[in-house]
C-alpha cells in the first residue's frame, strides 16, 4: 500500500465504503483489491484507508463497468446518510431503494467516514443523525457549513433529542431541517419528490 503522494484535492479519493458503492463490491472485497494493489491506496497518519478515485475509473475501465461517476446526476436523488444505528440505516436505505423517485443513497456509520468522503460524493441532500460517537452531527454540520462548497446541499438531521437538548449543545446551523424519530417515511418521500421537482425547475 502506498504511504506517499497523498493527492491534496479530497475528491481525488475516497474511503473505502465509498469505493464499495462505486464498484458495487464489498468492503471485504475493496480491501483484498487493495492488498493487491489492484487499487491504489495508502493510510493517513490517523489509519484511516483512502483509495484513489482514478485507480477506481481505471478499474471499471479495465473491468468493463458502469460507471456510477458518469451517471447522469440530474435525474436521480444523490443521498448521503449519516447514522450510528445499523437498524435505522438499514430502514432508511431500504426506504430510499423503493422511493417513487430515483435516488442514490450512500450509508455511512459515522460522521469522521463522512467528513472523508463527502467531497466525491457531494449529496444533494445530507440526512444525519445527531448523537453519535466521535464526530456527531452536530459537529459534522458546523464542520460543512464552514466550507462554502457545500452551500447547495440540503441539509436535514433526524434524532430523538428535545429542542431543549439540542439548544444546550450549541443548536443546529441557520438553514438545517429537524426531523424527529421515528422518522416519517411518507413525510420523507413526500420531501424528497419535493427536492427533485425543485431542482427540475431551475
Amino acid at each position: 500500500m502506498n504511504t506517499h503522494s497523498t493527492p491534496e484535492r479530497p475528491e481525488d479519493y475516497c474511503g473505502t465504503t465509498y469505493a464499495a458503492k462505486l464498484l458495487g463490491l464489498s468492503v471485504g472485497t475493496i480491501q483484498t483489491l487493495v492488498e493487491k494493489t489492484e487499487l491504489q491506496a495508502w493510510k493517513t497518519q490517523g489509519g484511516h484507508r483512502r483509495i484513489s478515485m482514478q485507480s477506481i475509473r481505471d478499474y471499471q475501465r479495465r473491468h468493463n463497468m458502469t460507471s456510477v461517476l458518469t451517471e447522469n446526476r440530474h435525474n436521480r436523488l444523490k443521498v448521503l446518510l449519516v447514522e450510528d444505528d445499523e437498524v435505522t440505516r438499514e430502514m432508511m436505505r431500504d426506504f430510499c431503494a423503493r422511493c417513487d423517485m430515483p435516488v442514490d443513497c450512500t450509508a455511512m456509520a459515522s460522521g469522521l467516514e463522512a467528513l472523508i468522503d463527502i467531497s466525491s460524493i457531494m449529496p444533494d441532500i445530507l440526512i444525519a443523525d445527531l448523537s453519535m460517537p466521535g464526530v456527531d452531527g452536530f459537529e459534522l454540520l458546523r464542520a460543512l457549513r464552514q466550507n462554502p462548497t457545500f452551500n447547495r446541499m440540503t441539509y436535514l438531521v433526524i434524532s430523538a433529542l428535545s429542542a431543549e437538548e439540542i439548544e444546550s449543545r450549541g443548536s443546529l446551523p441557520e438553514g438545517t431541517i429537524f426531523v424527529a424519530k421515528p422518522v416519517n417515511l411518507q413525510w420523507l418521500n413526500g420531501f424528497f419528490t419535493a427536492l427533485m421537482a425543485g431542482r427540475h425547475g431551475d
